[in-house]
């Protein structure tokens, strides 16, 4: 049975609008993926460690039949083919996916925990998320809530639509 997650896309090293538009079509061509819609991408403010460049960020919504800890570590795998180290927190990197929701469940064990617990806090992610997932209950709230609450400053679409995924060197 398939259902439908939201992942964040980022990156700041590189191109990061190349490689999270390369990864969203691996993840696309799958036959267990099916990327349903993706936001606008956007061109944010560095959060958390801010001596670095400004990222790209975008949100996509993905219908799966992978476990939530199987489209983890599909993220985690696709992270690497993009050369992406982990090597300080919040720290630069050429590609960043995150799982931020699966089908509105709660879901923890040791390497998630869903809905990933720092979205309501990221307008980097509630502003693209909310393009795609207006109604997406996180908590108390639907992410449209979550994100007319939250800071703006700095964030500024980086695309027309939603469709700058989908062709190599494509500026929609």
């Amino acid at each position: 049975m398939s259902v439908t997650a939201c992942l964040g896309l980022g990156g700041n090293i590189g191109d990061p609008r190349a490689t999270m538009a390369a990864a969203l079509r691996l993840i696309d061509g799958r036959a267990d993926c099916d990327v349903v819609s993706a936001s606008r991408l956007y061109r944010t403010p560095p959060w958390g460690k801010t001596d670095q460049p400004w990222f790209f960020n975008a949100c996509a919504m993905v219908s799966t039949t992978l476990s939530p800890r199987d489209l983890l570590e599909l993220c985690l795998a696709t992270e690497r083919s993009f050369k992406r180290e982990r090597r300080e927190r919040w720290g630069p990197r050429t590609l960043d996916l995150d799982v931020l929701d699966y089908g509105e469940r709660l879901y923890a064990d040791d390497a998630l925990i869903l809905p990933h617990p720092r979205v309501t806090d990221r307008a980097f992610v509630l502003i693209p998320l909310a393009e795609i997932a207006p109604g997406l209950r996180i908590g108390n709230r639907t992410v449209a809530e979550w994100a007319a609450a939250a800071n703006p400053e700095g964030i500024e679409p980086a695309s027309v639509d939603g469709e700058w995924w989908r062709e190599p060197g494509g500026d929609s």
